[in-house]
């Protein structure tokens, strides 16, 4: 009987965690696993698009202070990778998180045509960002949030690589039935306050909200010390 009891309760306890451990959308960077650079770049990096158009106010209101080091999550074809180089400068340090190796090839042949030495491409993988323990001020995650098959886990290594205080700007698009496009209704996975509350429960506190993009919306989170909690 006791025997049966200890299973029972081992089986409880492993139910969460088994839940956990299931991708919230499986598939969705099948794209990336050997990505045509060239196609991705005349999408990524055009007027047309929002985020490129808006690409220097982006930075500007990220705040970077020069020689502090900048984690571009989900960094592509390096777009905002290279901006923020010259903002962090010579002593700062810039890491390209990517799960794509073809992307990461890219941005390290663009980097060197640029002359940009303080850029480190990480390679990561669907549950982890794979950055070291406290070596980032600040994590951008732009349109990529959607793109996390596991992000409690995800989340959790973010937190983990940010030093205490330091902050994470997410940008993704707005998800609202009747409004949003097709493609977005498809594609993203959750609206604004569900993305919101995962990265709150995940032991951060959401400053502001920077409203300056229409078909995106861009906050700011600060990571909290393991013991406080956001009230909600």
């Amino acid at each position: 009987m006791n025997r049966i009891l200890i299973v029972f309760g081992f089986l409880l306890i492993s139910l969460p965690t088994v839940a956990q451990e299931k991708s919230v959308r499986p598939g969705i960077n099948k794209p990336f696993e050997n990505p045509d650079v060239k196609g991705f770049l005349e999408k990524f990096e055009v007027e047309s698009r929002e985020i490129f158009a808006q690409r220097k106010a982006i930075v500007a209101a990220c705040k970077i202070k020069p020689g502090t080091a900048v984690a571009d999550i989900g960094a592509g074809t390096g777009l905002f990778t290279r901006l923020f180089a010259k903002e962090v400068g010579d002593k700062g340090k810039v890491y390209a998180v990517e799960i794509s190796k073809g992307f990461l090839g890219h941005i390290d042949k663009t980097c060197m045509a640029q002359g940009i030495k303080n850029v480190a491409g990480v390679l990561c993988d669907q549950t982890s960002t794979n950055l070291p323990e406290r070596s980032i001020d600040l994590a951008f995650v732009c349109d990529t949030y959607h793109h996390f098959e596991f992000p409690r886990k995800t989340l959790q290594s973010i937190h983990r690589a940010l030093k205490p205080g330091g902050q994470l700007m997410v940008i993704d698009f707005k998800r609202v039935q009747g409004t949003s496009s097709e493609w977005v209704m498809n594609h993203v996975r959750a609206g604004q306050e569900v993305l919101s509350a995962e990265i709150r429960d995940a032991g951060f506190k959401q400053l502001d909200e920077i409203k300056m993009l229409k078909e995106n919306y861009f906050l700011r989170f600060e990571r909290l010390e393991p013991a406080a909690k956001e009230k909600k």
